[in-house]
């Protein structure tokens, strides 16, 4: 018979639970976050311990990052977690939750004495999920049975708990690109044009205007094209500087086969520079009939919004610092951090966190 639930205990579960997670709002390490989830889940709720594995790159092992409660290593004999292996390797592969109040009684337990010794009594597993796709896996232990109000929470904390994981490891990836692409702008040598025709060969690019100083981003878009451009057999182009712009127009040199609809064609080879170009405010013409492209971007880039101040927050930010932190940081209450980052968000005009430090970093005011 299922159990029914407490509104009034259900109520004040999930608002111990939006504290959790008020304590990852804005963090941006996966294993931060991971770790706030367990040290809250104990501390909030009496569990024995409580563990977060994620999902490794190779999607083929789960990693142990955080452990709270009676086990706080994280180098055990449950670190490196196979898919499909063990409860929670089945978790993650099945996405399928796994609750018990009888975990000694379980058949899949390896050590049942472990858990009569240690009196340890109600489980519960779920896959840390977003849009189908697992990024790791939550596991509670507790000495009581789990009511169901508990098992109701953790399914909510679950779903917030993967959100801020997935955005967490996207703007790491977003950050180990920016930071490549600036060691390859430091360690570069010459101007953009002698880059480029390092690309395609010099008797392949010829100059026209006075270079100048490019943004990182605006520099990886010219750099990206002459990568696709050499690919596929070489082009003849033309780098040119205007007063208000900078443009890369270049005819195919050749292609090995007959190309029927060159538009269509140029336009899936270069597709992925279109929102970079478009985010930049130029654009990207490719002619109806001949294999003709050309790439315009203008020179002219949004000035800082940003006070110093919410410069500061934006900084804090990205250390992964919560609003609880970055207050006492700055010596200034919670709600005055929270009514700067509402600043930030208005006027980079950004939906979230994440957002609004990729703009900045993009942007180079951070």
């Amino acid at each position: 018979m299922t159990e029914v639930l407490d509104p009034t205990k259900l109520l004040f579960d999930l608002h111990r639970g939006t504290e959790i997670a008020e304590t990852f709002s804005g963090c941006l390490e996966p294993e931060a976050i991971a770790h706030r989830v367990t040290d809250g889940i104990v501390e909030q709720f009496d569990c024995a311990f409580a563990r977060v594995w994620l999902l490794e790159p190779d999607r083929n092992y789960l990693k142990l990052v955080a452990s709270s409660g009676m086990y706080t290593r994280i180098d055990g004999r449950f670190a490196k977690v196979p898919m499909g292996a063990y409860k929670v390797g089945k978790i993650a592969q099945n996405r399928v939750s796994f609750l018990s109040n009888h975990l000694a009684d379980e058949p899949w337990v390896g050590d049942r004495d472990w858990a009569i010794t240690n009196n340890i009594r109600g489980f519960a597993g779920y896959p840390l999920e977003i849009k189908g796709r697992v990024v790791g896996v939550l596991a509670a232990f507790s000495h009581q049975a789990m009511p169901p109000e508990f098992l109701e929470f953790l399914r909510m904390l679950c779903t917030i708990a993967a959100i801020a994981i997935d955005s967490a490891f996207k703007h790491q990836q977003e950050k180990q690109s920016w930071q490549s692409m600036s060691q390859h702008q430091d360690t570069a040598q010459g101007s953009l044009s002698d880059r480029l025709a390092h690309i395609l060969n010099s008797n392949r690019l010829t100059l026209v205007g006075t270079e100048r100083v490019l943004s990182l981003t605006t520099d990886y878009v010219f750099l990206r094209a002459a990568e696709i451009l050499n690919q596929i057999g070489g082009a003849y182009c033309r780098l040119i500087y205007s007063d208000i712009s900078i443009s890369l127009e270049a005819i195919v040199a050749k292609t090995k086969t007959k190309i029927a609809d060159p538009h269509t064609w140029l336009r899936s080879l270069f597709g992925e520079l279109f929102l970079i170009v478009s985010s930049l405010g130029g654009v990207i013409n490719i002619h109806p009939t001949e294999l003709q492209i050309a790439i315009a971007i203008p020179f002219a880039k949004e000035s800082n919004p940003l006070s110093e101040r919410e410069l500061e927050m934006m900084q804090l930010l990205t250390q992964g610092l919560r609003d609880r932190d970055i207050a006492q940081q700055l010596i200034i209450s919670e709600s005055t951090v929270k009514f700067h980052i509402n600043n930030i968000l208005s006027k980079l005009k950004a939906r979230t966190r994440f957002q609004a430090l990729h703009l900045a970093m993009v942007n180079g005011w951070i």
